[in-house]
């Protein structure tokens, strides 16, 4: 079960995982770009209408999961928004609230309702992000939810392994997705360059690296790994990085009125 798996990363990592031959639950609130995806990938996939911050909607995708295929034994919560924007002295109680519900409580239920059916051997994998280990590389409440993923995946991790249930997160520096391409209002193609340019690494990173993280989590080959948290993000995070401007008073401006209010794939 991928949340947030209709876009962006999330899309990643479902194509990979049927790539890989795995049926999986496509949990996002996006109706027309998951009904599509989940016809083109076939009777490997399907699509579950889901608000990360219901719980009703996660029992519902778990159910479907282990209905549609049998069991569930991985998931991975990739649903996200950039959320709250501007100066601290700015900052709203409702967009901090919506921010933390849909990144926090997200992770939260989904790590509960997943664990409720999985058996040894399965694996849960929470997206964070370099935000969640630095100060400056995001918005403030953004920043403040994605340390919390970690927090969570971590003290979740203590507990299932008990149960060889494994849980990790992975931690995305900037990503070509369309998240970032609409804060940033320009075109994917320009997000590219972009972040090459910003890169230690001189190129950019696209959804398909960090479904290529999510599915070592998620499979044999990270078997001794539990409670970690994955960087990928070319070395930013050791090399320093100049902090976007997420803090100045006008930074509101980027996310217009249209902006959707679902939980988005990061």
């Amino acid at each position: 079960m991928v949340t947030g798996g209709a876009s962006g990363i999330g899309e990643a990592t479902v194509r990979a995982l049927v790539k890989e031959g795995a049926g999986v639950v496509i949990a996002d609130l996006q109706r027309e770009l998951g009904e599509a995806l989940a016809t083109e990938l076939g009777d490997r996939a399907v699509f579950c209408q889901t608000d990360v911050t219901r719980e009703v909607d996660i029992e519902l995708a778990v159910a479907t999961a282990v209905k549609r295929f049998g069991c569930l034994s991985g998931m991975v919560h990739c649903a996200g928004v950039v959320g709250a924007v501007g100066s601290i002295t700015d900052t709203s109680v409702e967009a901090y609230q919506r921010t933390m519900d849909i990144h926090c409580k997200g992770a939260l239920l989904c790590v509960k309702h997943a664990a409720r059916v999985m058996g040894e051997g399965s694996a849960i994998v929470t997206i964070s992000s370099t935000a969640g280990l630095l100060g400056g590389q995001g918005p403030h409440v953004y920043t403040m939810a994605k340390h919390a993923v970690i927090g969570l995946t971590r003290s979740a991790a203590s507990e299932l392994m008990a149960r060889k249930i494994r849980v990790n997160a992975v931690a995305p520096g900037g990503t070509v997705t369309p998240l970032v391409n609409h804060l940033a209002g320009v075109d994917a193609d320009t997000t590219a360059a972009v972040l090459a340019e910003q890169s230690p690494l001189g190129i950019a990173c696209m959804p398909e690296d960090i479904a290529a993280a999510i599915l070592y989590l998620l499979g044999p080959e990270s078997r001794y790994v539990t409670g970690h948290t994955l960087t990928v993000d070319a070395g930013l995070t050791t090399a320093g990085w100049n902090p976007p401007p997420f803090f100045s008073q006008d930074a509101q401006l980027l996310l217009h009125a249209g902006q959707r209010e679902d939980a988005a794939a990061d």
